[in-house]
């Protein structure tokens, strides 16, 4: 069976091609200028570029020194007095020195008239006896003291009195390029104030200036030391971040 068209069906086909095509053209033509014009576009690149460029991050602050407490002794309370004790003491009775004394002769005692029986005389000797001494019983006098002991009281870290470093403490080497970063060192702070025992904790990363920054604090840093309750000073073990932010000498254009 052979299928015939028209003139007129023929002429509508050909027309309904001919609008899909134009219709396909038209789309792929935008989506060209839209290709070509999006890569053409570098507005908001730039912006971006040049607001990153505008500010820069500053680094934290170092964290303030700590301090390593020396051992604490254990607080007790104060001791007490004992009372006084008993303590016994001899009596103060010496013998005295014998006296020999020697006896004048007895008078002889005659009656007035001879032979008349009658004493002559009665009572009492005429010599005082010897008399009975009493000793006495001494008392010992008890002594008491202060007592020993651990007593309360408030203590005090060390603290910073002097600590200014100089330019001459800076090798010239760094002074020429500048240096900007955190030295962590750790020392101990003699009764006197002094530091001694410098030793780095963390480097910075520059060799030279940790061990310029160790010699400086010995020779410059001085100190309140740590006193304990009493008063007293104690040595003690301080842990520091020194920060340096030295910039290179400026430059004639």
């Amino acid at each position: 069976m052979v299928t015939t068209y028209g003139p007129s069906q023929y002429g509508a086909s050909r027309r309904e091609r001919i609008g899909a095509a134009l219709l396909t053209g038209g789309v792929v033509a935008t989506l060209g200028y839209a290709l070509v014009m999006g890569l053409a576009f570098h507005g908001a690149p730039q912006a971006v570029q040049q607001a990153l460029a505008t500010f820069t991050v500053m680094p934290d602050p170092p964290p303030p020194e700590r301090v390593v407490p020396p051992p604490k002794k254990i607080n007790r309370p104060s001791g007490k007095a004992s009372p006084p004790n008993l303590r016994s003491k001899a009596t103060e009775v010496t013998a005295p020195v014998p006296i020999i004394q020697v006896a004048p002769p007895p008078p002889v005692i005659v009656a007035p008239l001879p032979n008349i029986g009658v004493q002559a005389t009665s009572g009492a000797s005429d010599k005082p006896g010897p008399g009975t001494g009493s000793g006495g019983i001494g008392n010992g006098n008890g002594a008491g003291g202060d007592g020993d002991g651990d007593g309360s009281g408030w203590e005090r870290v060390p603290r910073l009195i002097n600590g200014r470093i100089k330019g001459s403490d800076i090798p010239d080497s760094i002074l020429d390029t500048g240096f900007r970063g955190v030295v962590s060192v750790r020392y101990r702070v003699e009764t006197n104030g002094h530091v001694t025992n410098c030793r780095i904790a963390q480097s910075s990363g520059n060799a030279l200036m940790d061990q310029a920054t160790c010699r400086a604090i010995e020779k410059r840093f001085r100190y309140d030391p740590w006193r304990d309750a009493a008063g007293k000073p104690v040595a003690s073990t301080v842990l520091r971040d020194q920060q340096w932010d030295i910039d290179p000498p400026a430059t004639d254009r």
